[in-house]
């Protein structure tokens, strides 16, 4: 009975995966590479193709170029909204679906939703129409992604608010690179192709400096080949022992080194195409009653970040945390465990010297490999 149950449900499952939309999402390295421009000409194309193709939202940013591609094509009113004492527009999720066009071009696929939307991010909004059985094709910068974030920082010194988890990404069917040299997006940019004439000295002087450019322009690839290469090995050569990776993340309550080990997994996960989980030991220092508020809140956060990237979330409560690790990452056929690089005094090395002594002694007898993460 059991056994018919479950082909049942994976029959099922199989069905409604057949009735979902498909997925394209271009990606660039920065705004102004043509990633807009990009789906507007295939908009154009697929429409002269006798395809019902409808645009469901673009953001033209004033460029003349872009703006121009518009006129022809098929466009859903947005849904306006009055969001402190002004009227604003959004994406209409439920006009589309019920016109169901079969592609719909949506941009800015990390924005923010205003306040009272049905959802808070628009690619919660991508998710809920190609669940609906309509083929989405849209656009995001490669700063956007989530895991990429604390990289992002250190090339441009600045954190991008506004990101997408990487389950997105690993949702598409194809993800496309919009390539520009380094040297031709600075020339668009002085033009005033990308931006107006007042912000184009400040722009050359921060985010738009030729390192910086290459430094993204060689995130964007790496991307674009990684999802590839995903793709390649889920569908077509998939290696038996790739697939049965699984990596399992340790964190502590301290926020900074907790979010790297995090978006880190996070990233090798995504490369295999692998489940992964998170662990947090909480010891009887770190008890409900114990713990710091802002340490818990710390958690709590990171708990959240952990989710929308795609793990599974494992809180237990032990004295031993060594055993712990090793209990669960057997439990759930782990075959790798992700650990942060300490940053502890001489003291500390010490004490904590009998817990990583442990794991590793524990680790030497299974078949589990340790990363330890910068």
């Amino acid at each position: 009975m059991e056994d018919s149950r479950k082909s049942a449900e994976e029959f099922l499952n199989l069905i409604k995966k057949s009735r979902k939309g498909k997925l394209k999402i271009y990606i660039g390295m920065s705004a102004g590479v043509g990633k807009t421009y990009r789906m507007l000409q295939e908009a154009h194309a697929l429409l002269k193709n006798g395809i019902d193709v409808k645009i469901g939202f673009v953001e033209t940013h004033n460029r003349e170029e872009t703006h121009a591609l518009i006129a022809g094509l098929p466009i859903i009113p947005q849904r306006k909204l009055f969001y402190k004492g002004k009227q604003l527009e959004e994406l209409d999720i439920q006009a589309i679906i019920n016109l169901r066009p079969e592609i719909v071009i949506i941009d800015e696929l990390a924005h923010t939703n205003i306040e009272g939307s049905r959802n808070e991010k628009r690619w919660q909004d991508v998710i809920d129409i190609i669940d609906a059985g309509i083929n989405v094709i849209t656009a995001v910068n490669i700063q956007h992604i989530e895991s990429l974030n604390q990289e992002i920082k250190k090339v441009t010194g600045i954190e991008v608010k506004e990101r997408i988890p990487d389950k997105v990404l690993a949702l598409a069917d194809e993800v496309v690179n919009i390539d520009l040299t380094a040297a031709e997006l600075i020339s668009r940019l002085k033009t005033g192709k990308i931006y107006k004439a007042d912000k184009i000295e400040a722009a050359l002087q921060n985010f738009f400096q030729s390192e910086n450019i290459l430094q993204l322009r060689e995130l964007a690839l790496k991307e674009v080949a990684s999802q590839v290469e995903r793709k390649v090995e889920t569908e077509i050569t998939r290696n038996h022992a790739l697939k049965h990776e699984r990596f399992l993340a340790c964190i502590s309550s301290n926020e900074k080194t907790a979010k790297t080990v995090i978006r880190k997994t996070a990233r090798l996960a995504n490369y295999y195409h692998s489940k992964w989980y998170v662990i947090y030991v909480q010891t009887p220092k770190e008890s409900a009653n114990r713990i710091q508020l802002d340490k818990q809140r710390h958690l709590i956060n990171n708990f959240k970040l952990a989710t929308e990237l795609g793990a599974e979330i494992i809180k237990i409560q032990s004295k031993e945390i060594a055993k712990a690790i090793i209990e669960q990452a057997e439990q759930r056929k782990v075959t790798t465990i992700c650990l942060g690089k300490p940053h502890l005094n001489l003291l500390k090395i010490i004490l904590a010297t009998n817990v990583f002594n442990e794991l590793l002694k524990k680790l030497s007898s299974s078949n589990i490999d340790i990363v330890i993460l910068s």
